[in-house]
């Protein structure tokens, strides 16, 4: 399993990171994305905490711990400068919380993503065919949302995303323990969102290749 999308205490989530890496290690995965929330008044505390917790894992046993962010209800004017100053400090991986349908995220905000240097678009809810042919352009990943109330547009997304040859990408959005999954659900989310077998494999391929290049191996 490959979950490039999670939290812990360091945002709304419940677990440390150390706790969060050890029960995904006994669910089998090997690339771990934990992306705290952040704005900018706490993204370069967090990513710190982060990177020590990846740091005293390297070498180990997987799941590779890959430290990164999720800039979370930012104005949408505020995304590229904040992801620059992200990616300046060395942060591997970069999330941006979407238009989802249960959240006021402000309109724009995927637009605004997508054309910042980002990684990830998280829960894009009712994503434009335009918006996500610029997410091919720009090689971001649409994420299939296993976590309730994002996953609503799930269907949409994908839909939208093969329309316009996007790379699409199952995460969990994890919180708590039980919203870690495994891989045999992770494909029947990514079927339930109207995906082919074929298209399914295709996804995973994609993001293992996105996994391998943010860990550097």
């Amino acid at each position: 399993m490959i979950d490039l999308h999670t939290h812990t205490l360091y945002s709304d989530g419940e677990l440390l990171p150390t706790e969060l890496w050890r029960r995904a290690q006994v669910l089998g995965y090997r690339f771990l994305g934990v992306t705290d929330h952040v704005d900018a008044s706490n993204f370069e505390m967090v990513f710190a905490r982060l990177q020590a917790a990846a740091d005293s894992l390297k070498g180990g046993a997987p799941p590779y711990f890959i430290p990164g962010l999720e800039f979370t209800h930012l104005p949408p004017a505020m995304i590229a400068p904040l992801t620059a100053k992200a990616r300046a400090m060395g942060v591997p991986l970069i999330v941006i919380h979407g238009e989802t349908l249960v959240e006021p995220v402000a309109p724009g905000t995927n637009r605004a993503a997508l054309e910042a240097d980002i990684d990830i678009l998280a829960h894009p809810g009712l994503i434009t065919l335009e918006e996500a042919a610029l997410a091919r352009e720009k090689d971001i990943f649409l994420e299939i949302s296993a976590r309730k109330g994002h996953c609503l547009a799930n269907g949409h997304v994908a839909r939208m995303a093969l329309e316009a040859g996007a790379s699409l990408i199952v995460n969990t959005d994890s919180h708590s323990p039980g919203d870690l999954i495994s891989r045999q659900q992770a494909e029947r989310i990514a079927r339930g969102a109207g995906l082919t077998e074929d298209e399914v494999q295709t996804v995973f391929e994609n993001a293992e290749a996105l996994a391998r290049r943010l860990a550097g191996v």
